[in-house]
C-alpha cells in the first residue's frame, strides 16, 4: 500500500512543480474529576489532598496477558468530587499495549462507575458518580489487562511496567506492589522509584518474596509524578506472548518527501505570483487545479488511514505522501483560487469599462 502510495506521491508532487507553467499534468492522570465533571489537567489539587496508599497487583499469566488490580484510598479532605481519574498509557514512545476489561469498584461505598476513554497516547478511566458528589476518604478498585508488555529476547522475557504512573498530581504516602509471576522462579525482579526530574530513580524501599512466584515491595512518601517502576526477567518459555506491537513515528518523512512539499509550496507562491499579472485565460486550466487538489487531498487521506484503521486514531503518522500530498493540495488551492480571482477582476473591469 505504501508503496502505492510513495508512486503516486511522486506522481503528483511532480505535477505540481510542472503545473504552474502551463505543462500538462500528466508530466508529472491521572488526578481528581471535578464538580463539572472534568479532570484536573491544569489547576493544582486542594491543599492536603493526597493518596494514603496506592496497592498494585500485577499478575503475569503464561499467556503473556498482565491481569492489574490497582485499590487507590484517595483522601479528599473535605472537598466534594465526582471521583477520580486514572490514566494508564497505551503508547510509549513508539510501542503500544493494549488496556482492556476495564472493571471498577469502591470498598467504601463511593459511586463507581468507570467511563473509558482514549485521549492522546493514554486510556482515561474515570471512577466515580455523575449525579453524586464525595469527600473525605474514599477507596476505588479499578481492574484492567494489560496486553504487549512483555519483550521477547534471547534466552528470557522482559516485563517492564509502571505501576502508578507519572499524572498524579498529589503526594502518595505509601506504594505496595506484589508481582505474580507464572511458572519457574525468575531470573530477576526489580523495583525503582522516583523521577527523572527529582533526583533520579532509586531501589523500593522493601522487598519481600513469598515463595518463588510472588514479590512485594514497599516504597513511602512519593511526591506528585513520580513513578514505581518493575522490571521483572522470566526464563525464555514461561510465558508465550506475541511480539511487541509498534507505530510508525508521528513524523515518518524523508527527504524526498520534504522535497516534494517545498516544491508545491513554491508551486502555490509561484501560481500566486503570476495571478497578478497574467489573464486568467492564460493561467493553466481550472481543471489542472480540481486534479491536483483532489489527488493532494486523497494521498493524504489515505496515508493518515492506513495508521488508524491498522491502530487508532492517536497513532497517526505523517509520511511522504501525505507531505507529497499536501504539496499538491497547496499548489491546486493556490490555482484554483487565482483563477477565481483573475476571473473576477477581469469581469469587474469589463463591468466598469461598460459603465
Amino acid at each position: 500500500m505504501r508503496r502505492v502510495l510513495w508512486a503516486m506521491a511522486v506522481a503528483v508532487g511532480v505535477s505540481s512543480v510542472v503545473a504552474p507553467f502551463g505543462l500538462p499534468a500528466s508530466a508529472a492522570v491521572t488526578g481528581r474529576v471535578t464538580g463539572q465533571g472534568q479532570a484536573t489537567a491544569g489547576p493544582a489539587p486542594h491543599a492536603g489532598e493526597s493518596i494514603p496508599t496506592y496497592d498494585v497487583v500485577l499478575r503475569i499469566r503464561s499467556d503473556g496477558v498482565v491481569r492489574v488490580r490497582e485499590t487507590i484510598t484517595y483522601d479528599f479532605q473535605g472537598r466534594k468530587e465526582h471521583g477520580i481519574v486514572r490514566r494508564v498509557p497505551y503508547r510509549i514512545d513508539n510501542r503500544l499495549y493494549g488496556i482492556r476489561n476495564v472493571r471498577t469498584s469502591s470498598s467504601t461505598g463511593a459511586p463507581a462507575r468507570a467511563e473509558a476513554s482514549r485521549m492522546l497516547h493514554e486510556v482515561r478511566i474515570r471512577v466515580g458518580g455523575r449525579h453524586r458528589m464525595v469527600s473525605g476518604r474514599q477507596a476505588y478498585v479499578i481492574e484492567y489487562d494489560v496486553t504487549g508488555a512483555m519483550t521477547p529476547l534471547p534466552g528470557r522475557v522482559e516485563f517492564r511496567w509502571d505501576a502508578i504512573g507519572t499524572g498524579w498530581d498529589v503526594p502518595i504516602g505509601e506504594v505496595s506492589v506484589r508481582v505474580e509471576l507464572p511458572g519457574p522462579a525468575p531470573l530477576k525482579v526489580t523495583c525503582r522509584a522516583g523521577a527523572a526530574g527529582h533526583g533520579g530513580y532509586t531501589r523500593c524501599g522493601g522487598r519481600r518474596e513469598d515463595g518463588p512466584s510472588a514479590i512485594d515491595f514497599t516504597q513511602s512518601g512519593l511526591r506528585p509524578h513520580e513513578s514505581v517502576l518493575i522490571r521483572a526477567v522470566l526464563p525464555q518459555g514461561a510465558v508465550q506472548a506475541p511480539p511487541p506491537r509498534y507505530a510508525r513515528p508521528h513524523f515518518d518523512a524523508s527527504w524526498p518527501g520534504r522535497l516534494l512539499l517545498a516544491a508545491g509550496v513554491v508551486a502555490a507562491l509561484a501560481v500566486a505570483s503570476a495571478g497578478r499579472t497574467v489573464r486568467a485565460s492564460r493561467l493553466p486550466a481550472r481543471w489542472t487545479g480540481m486534479f491536483l487538489a483532489v489527488t493532494g487531498a486523497l494521498a493524504v487521506g489515505v496515508d493518515i488511514a492506513d495508521d488508524v484503521l491498522a491502530h487508532d486514531m492517536w497513532a497517526v503518522s505523517i509520511g511522504d505522501p501525505a507531505l507529497a500530498g499536501l504539496g499538491a493540495l497547496g499548489a491546486g488551492a493556490a490555482l484554483l483560487i487565482t483563477i477565481r480571482r483573475r476571473r473576477t477582476a477581469e469581469r469587474e473591469t469589463v463591468e466598469d469599462q461598460r459603465a
